[in-house]
């Protein structure tokens, strides 16, 4: 009897269904993998500390992760053309002397400070983006490797925050200067806010707009997208330049927030912003990415600092924790293509 039931099965109908269910889960993991490991790392880390599902912790971790969100974001639009940014963090701390200077009331600021804070902002948004343009001119212009450029502009950006601020920090920042990290709006921090709507504007941009499949050309085939007539310097140019602004956006934020900008500001900074991209499934190779899993990406590292920090890990293993996350999802970009 078992013999005829064992007959009457197909021999690969086991493998054959098999396959079917891999084929149905490997696209969804590869989709929402990333939230999956998100929501995990949340439901154990809850479990493990009850402090850590707390309103003000939730608050403080959505805090701390919008600088490196509004990076990372930047960044995004960078690498999905096969670029790299990695002045970001200098320029975190040229943005953050220049703008406070403008909205101090100590002798480290410009003729003339304290100005109103909506003149410091905008003097900074223009450092950052300039920053930023100058990067992209040398990188689409004289085709210089964006990791050359850039690597250049982290040295050249870091020596003009110590010239400009004579290696000292500028302290007493104006109360309305100080609101942009440290105010809330019906409860809710401002820095959060302007992530939020950096977000917004950034996923609008990418996927609603021709300047968004321009990029996602460019990264994906350069040449293809020459050939069919796309303006790929000008979209090089343009993605350096707000990565340079949100990188400014970030600064000012963060000057805030300590009230006082240091010029020792910002250092590693780039690393945190490319560690999100890449582990939110951007891809290094360009072409392939959302800016909602870069956001998640911030997410996940700063979930895993603060719940590090709580169970009172050191920050050297937290370094070593997101070294092994960056490769890891390297490797399963890899691995992607290689299926592809």
């Amino acid at each position: 009897m078992e013999k005829q039931i064992e007959a009457a099965t197909p021999a690969g109908a086991g493998t054959e269904q098999t396959r079917t269910i891999t084929s149905r889960i490997g696209p969804l993991a590869q989709r929402y993998g990333i939230l999956i490991a998100l929501v995990l790392l949340c439901v154990v880390l809850a479990v493990v500390n009850d402090n850590f599902l707390s309103q003000r912790n939730i608050i403080n971790v959505l805090r701390q992760t919008s600088i490196n969100g509004i990076l990372a974001i930047g960044m995004t639009f960078v690498i999905l053309t096969r670029g790299i940014d990695l002045s970001v963090g200098s320029v975190v701390a040229l943005v953050g002397v220049v703008s406070a200077s403008f909205a101090t009331t100590s002798t480290a600021g410009v003729a003339g400070s304290p100005y109103m804070p909506l003149i410091a902002v905008m003097v900074g948004l223009a450092t950052g983006t300039a920053v930023g343009a100058v990067s992209g001119t040398v990188v689409a212009r004289f085709s210089v490797p964006a990791f050359v450029a850039t690597l250049g502009m982290l040295s050249a950006a870091r020596g003009l925050t110590l010239i400009y601020s004579g290696g000292r920090p500028v302290p007493a920042l104006t109360d309305g200067y100080r609101w942009i990290g440290t105010g809330d709006i019906a409860g809710i921090p401002v820095p959060i806010i302007l992530f939020g709507l950096v977000f917004v504007l950034a996923h609008f941009i990418l996927t609603r707009t021709r300047f968004g499949r321009h990029v996602y050309a460019v990264g994906g085939n350069p040449h293809a997208a020459k050939v069919s007539g796309l303006p790929v310097r000008r979209i090089r140019f343009a993605v350096y330049a707000i990565s340079g602004a949100l990188a400014g956006i970030a600064g000012m934020i963060l000057a805030a927030r300590t009230g006082s900008a240091l010029p020792q500001a910002g250092v590693a900074y780039e690393l945190d912003a490319i560690a999100a991209v890449v582990i939110g499934g951007t891809s290094l190779a360009g072409g392939i990415g959302r800016v909602s899993g870069t956001v998640i990406g911030a997410l996940l590292i700063g979930v895993m600092n603060n719940g590090l920090d709580l169970m009172g890990v050191e920050s050297y293993y937290q370094q070593v924790i997101k070294g092994g996350l960056i490769v890891a999802a390297v490797l399963l970009d890899r691995s992607r293509k290689s299926e592809d």
